[in-house]
């Protein structure tokens, strides 16, 4: 399991992420500055990205680039995971409890809910048998 990580490193990583890697200057330049974060902030922050195995890096041409092994989506479901097992117990009845006073559910977000719902449900009829 990696380790946790805060809002500012997760919004690095899905800023990395999304473009689909990024140099320590480029990281600086398109989201650090922003933030009022220094280059010697943003390096650090990506070393301990990398420390935890949440970025990789590789060298081309001098320049150290760093890229996630892993999907937007396997990130996010991963720092979710952590939540609900840190801060929540592991119950993901708070989390239901949230969503059900959740003013703004798209159609498409509803649409994977039931989604998930219906595979939980037969998961567990399957589990039953």
């Amino acid at each position: 399991m990696q380790k946790s990580i805060g809002d500012q490193e997760l919004a690095l990583l899905q800023f990395v992420a999304e473009r689909g890697g990024a140099s320590v200057g480029e990281a600086v330049e398109e989201w650090g500055e922003s933030r009022g974060l220094a280059r010697s902030t943003v390096l650090t922050m990506m070393e301990r990205l990398r420390a935890k195995g949440h970025l990789a890096r590789s060298q081309s041409a001098g320049v150290y680039r760093y890229f996630s092994p892993s999907s937007k989506q396997e990130v996010l479901r991963s720092v979710v995971e952590g939540f609900v097992e840190r801060t929540l117990g592991g119950s993901v009845s708070p989390f239901a409890a949230y969503l059900s006073t959740a003013t703004e559910v798209s159609p498409e977000e509803l649409a994977e809910l039931e989604a998930v719902v219906a595979r939980l449900q037969a998961r567990q009829k399957g589990g039953e048998a």
